[in-house]
């Protein structure tokens, strides 16, 4: 990127921003903190109003306006294919206010850019990834989720369980939205558990806004939360299927790595990922007949051969005793 077009960039950026950090603007470009004072030094010689605070940042000076801002074809493609992500991963909510944003953008694109739009939508497809909202589950509430997220606003649920196989209610304060597994989560700290919960939106049945409102909680942010992850190196995906008798105990006791939960005939199947299959082969032995393993088939391989060695085991020991 040529200076002319970073200092533009900033422009859009401080815009963007209410205030903003020598040292964001030197990350999201790829810069010195030394080439950011210059380049600010350069847009208050050309007349653009910016205004530096000490130990806060840069912002505009309130009422600066950008003049009507030009898409390039690669810059509107950009948006088209991120529109396409947001039909298929969302939901009607979000979904309606994507669909209107587009339009206000194509609206203003000369025609050779609307024209390359048009070819590019014809070539362009997503393979649908999530299944129909059903059994009166609400297909329109990630905006309710960001609006009370935002706000900082209790939001009350009623939630299904799978584990349980009921329904709940519960007030709630929202922290987060996450996209894992297919599926958006919503993270939060449960006034009825006095514990962070992590409930798929899919499952909610009834969502409302409350009046009530939360303070931030000390210690947590959506990052930290995320390190749980990260912490697993190289994770694999594996399915564990519990008798329904002992789901509610296997998910209490083991639900770090949980990341999905799904009703059998006979069971629930839990989808964790895991660091470790010679861990994990260790603590599933001790639910015996009451658990299965699914996936993958390494795991099974592993949970054959230490079931093999503890046969093994006691039957030299029950012979030495003989």
């Amino acid at each position: 990127m040529n200076r002319i077009d970073r200092l533009v960039a900033i422009i859009l950026l401080l815009h963007s921003r209410k205030v903003i950090r020598a040292r964001d603007i030197a990350d999201h470009f790829d810069i010195s903190t030394r080439t950011v004072y210059r380049d600010m030094n350069a847009l208050c010689e050309a007349g653009v109003p910016v205004a530096a605070e000490a130990g806060e940042g840069y912002s505009l000076v309130d009422g600066y306006h950008l003049p009507p801002v030009m898409f390039t074809a690669e810059e509107a493609s950009a948006l088209f294919i991120g529109a396409k992500f947001v039909e298929n991963l969302t939901d009607a909510s979000v979904r309606k206010q994507a669909e209107s944003a587009l339009l206000k953008i194509q609206s203003v694109l000369p025609d050779s850019t609307q024209e390359f739009l048009e070819r590019l939508r014809t070539h362009t497809a997503l393979f649908p990834t999530q299944k129909a909202s059903a059994n009166g589950f609400r297909d329109d509430i990630l905006t309710t989720i960001q609006d009370a997220i935002v706000h900082r606003h209790v939001l009350a649920l009623e939630y299904y369980a799978v584990y349980r196989d009921a329904h709940s209610s519960r007030d709630i304060e929202p922290l987060g939205l996450l996209y894992y597994s297919n599926h958006w989560h919503l993270i939060a700290f449960c006034r009825l558990r006095q514990d962070y919960r992590d409930f798929r939106t899919d499952r909610i049945k009834a969502i409302r806004i409350k009046d009530d409102m939360f303070a931030p909680r000390d210690g947590f942010s959506l990052q930290t939360y995320l390190q749980q992850f990260d912490a697993l190196k190289d994770p694999i995906e594996v399915k564990i299927k519990f008798d329904k008798r002992i789901a509610p105990l296997a998910r209490e006791r083991h639900s770090y790595g949980l990341i999905d939960e799904e009703a059998d005939a006979d069971g629930i199947i839990f989808t964790y990922l895991t660091g470790s299959l010679k861990w994990t082969v260790h603590w599933l032995i001790s639910y015996s007949t009451f658990v299965e393993i699914i996936s993958p088939d390494s795991l099974r391989s592993a949970m054959q051969t230490e079931v093999q060695k503890l046969a093994a085991h006691y039957s030299s020991t029950a012979t030495a005793r003989d």
